[in-house]
């Protein structure tokens, strides 16, 4: 009887273990450890994502499970969070984001993408919005219940406005202002995202565009038009100040129109009609 071939990942961790000198009780023991976890997955452990997000966001629902499901709070006494490196938002200049809004595969999706852009709002957000929530006379949109369970107005600019009467005469929408296929419910994060990367793969855009990375453009594009970074909070709907900074750092129009220090000084470069001393 032929023996059971060994995966190429286990010979690796075996070989990894032998020149160690692990003895072979251990080394059952890691493998068997391993196997469980491979179990549990239902996949090969290589395979599993290890990126911090993952890791702090199954700490955090872990957490949640045994203090307040279980009632056992000691359980969670090792459960720490990784670090998580904080990185810059990406953005598009804004003939980019003309080029995506016109490649939007219909007109309810470049409605949806516009209203992404156009009053910064999270994809959660756009596809939860109701006709009821467009104030044409305030010139406001109703947000219900955004992150954080909380309600808030956002902007409603003229050129939006009309791409949303624009597909409510096309649609007329009767609840939901973007209607899924059956009508009775909104279209999901899903499917916005999905249209998003069409539009961008049509344009010609990289492929990390996502309709969030419309809410970084509309709030970067408010701050080199020079709008008060306390009025982009409240559009966006930010708890914290710190949160909207980010955005300082790719403004690029602020960047440029800093002086550097070095340029204040005397010429350290001689003019060229001018012998070196």
């Amino acid at each position: 009887m032929s023996e059971k071939p060994i995966s190429p990942l286990r010979q690796r961790m075996l070989d990894d273990m032998n020149m160690r000198r692990f003895v072979p009780d251990t080394q059952r023991e890691y493998i068997r450890a391993v196997k469980k976890l491979a179990s549990f997955l239902g996949r090969s452990p290589d395979s599993a994502s290890l990126q911090p997000q993952s890791i702090n966001a199954t700490v955090t629902a872990l957490r949640f499970f045994f203090k307040v499901t279980l009632d056992r709070p000691e359980t969670t006494r090792r459960l720490v969070f990784v670090y998580e490196p904080r990185k810059l938002p990406r953005v598009l200049s804004p003939e980019e984001v003309l080029r995506l809004l016109e490649a939007a595969p219909g007109p309810k999706h470049k409605a949806a993408l516009s209203v992404a852009y156009g009053a910064g709002l999270r994809a959660m957000e756009v596809v939860a919005l109701k006709v009821c929530d467009i104030d044409s006379k305030r010139m406001m949109l109703r947000v219900e219940q955004g992150k954080g369970h909380k309600d808030r107005q956002a902007m409603l600019s003229p050129t939006l406005l009309e791409l949303l009467r624009d597909w409510w005469r096309i649609a007329h929408p009767q609840v939901w202002m973007f209607p899924g296929r059956d009508r009775v419910n909104p279209i999901t994060t899903r499917q916005l995202n999905r249209a998003c990367h069409m539009a961008a793969e049509l344009a010609g855009l990289p492929n990390w565009v996502t309709p969030h990375t419309l809410r970084h453009s509309f709030a970067t594009h408010l701050l080199e038009q020079k709008y008060d970074i306390r009025v982009i909070q409240v559009l966006l709907g930010h708890s914290k100040l710190d949160t909207t900074a980010r955005y300082t750092q790719v403004a690029a129009n602020i960047i440029r129109e800093v002086i550097s220090p070095l340029d204040r000084l005397t010429p350290l470069v001689p003019k060229k009609d001018e012998p070196p001393a």
